[in-house]
């Protein structure tokens, strides 16, 4: 836990003190009742008192002071609260290894299901675009705040030659940049999410994408999709193509996004809540004094009912 004011805190230490002054007061107490000689004859007639529970008021009170310090110190806690407003850049790998069926029905179609469920959890405000890659990489739809255009052009992806992960982050952050253009002074905070299957085999080098993508302050979330027994059938024969996944970490790690693999179709639909939760709300710190303070006040009463209980009158 976090504070606003936590040089505030010191005020425990007197709840401490008072603590203490209590138990010393008990022993003295202790010490007076001894004094009297005849024990057997005050045991007959001192009323019984409430014992243990004598104690309750003044630990509910203590309780009810540290609260209130607490309270004073201005607590804090973090709090999910929705963005108002974003771009997101997805870019898909519709390279020939994407139509691998180690991931039923295959790679492509399985990711475009979990695609269209990511942007259909995106806050309508949010400015969404769409970039597919194989050998080169194309700005299919530019971000928009029509999620439908989106959704249209992830069902009409098909498969091509090669797979260049930096040509697609590069027109990722092209587009991006396009956009704030037009949106002026204020743009909004962009994230690019790039799924891919295979290592870079065309265009620019993934570092290269990566320190690009640094420079313009644009995280990027990678995503490794399938399984190490994936193959294509080329020409009647099959062709390993295995998941890479190293490269995709390294620009994830380089550009401060978040690194994912998936396995199967399920998997990738947990990484892309993930990351439609981490893209569309941020993490705030709110004072939440207001429960300490309640807590305190549940403190106060119960002492207050427990003094009147045992002792028929206030701590």
């Amino acid at each position: 836990m976090s504070f606003f004011a936590p040089d505030r805190l010191w005020l425990l230490a007197a709840v401490a003190a008072l603590v203490g002054l209590y138990v010393l007061a008990l022993r003295r107490r202790r010490r007076y009742g001894i004094r009297f000689s005849n024990l057997g004859l005050l045991d007959k007639v001192a009323p019984r008192g409430p014992g243990w529970r004598r104690h309750l008021p003044a630990l509910a009170f203590v309780a009810m002071l540290s609260l209130l310090v607490l309270a004073f110190a201005r607590p804090t806690a973090n709090a999910k609260v929705p963005r108002e407003r974003a771009t997101v850049l997805i870019a898909l790998d519709v390279s020939n290894s994407m139509a691998a069926t180690d991931v039923e029905p295959n790679r492509l179609e399985a990711a475009k299901q979990a695609g269209l469920a990511f942007v259909n959890r995106l806050p309508a405000r949010f400015n969404v675009g769409l970039v597919a890659f194989d050998g080169s990489a194309s700005v299919i739809v530019a971000p928009t705040t029509d999620h439908q255009a989106v959704e249209t052009g992830i069902r009409g992806l098909e498969t091509g030659p090669a797979t260049a992960i930096g040509e697609a982050v590069f027109s990722s952050i092209e587009a991006i940049a396009s956009f704030d253009e037009q949106a002026g002074t204020n743009p909004p905070p962009a994230r690019i999410v790039l799924l891919s299957d295979g290592a870079n085999t065309a265009g620019r080098s993934p570092e290269q994408a990566a320190e690009a993508a640094l420079h313009a302050h644009i995280a990027v979330s990678t995503i490794a999709y399938g399984t190490p027994e994936g193959t294509v059938e080329v020409q009647g024969q099959l062709i390993p193509v295995p998941v890479d996944g190293p490269a995709l970490e390294r620009l994830a790690k380089t550009t401060k996004g978040a690194f994912y693999e998936a396995a199967s179709g399920e998997e990738l639909q947990k990484v892309y809540q993930d990351i439609g939760s981490s893209v569309g709300y941020r993490t705030i710190r709110r004072e939440v004094s207001v429960w300490f303070i309640g807590f305190g006040l549940l403190a106060a009463f119960g002492a207050a009912i427990a003094s009147l209980t045992w002792s028929s009158r206030l701590p």
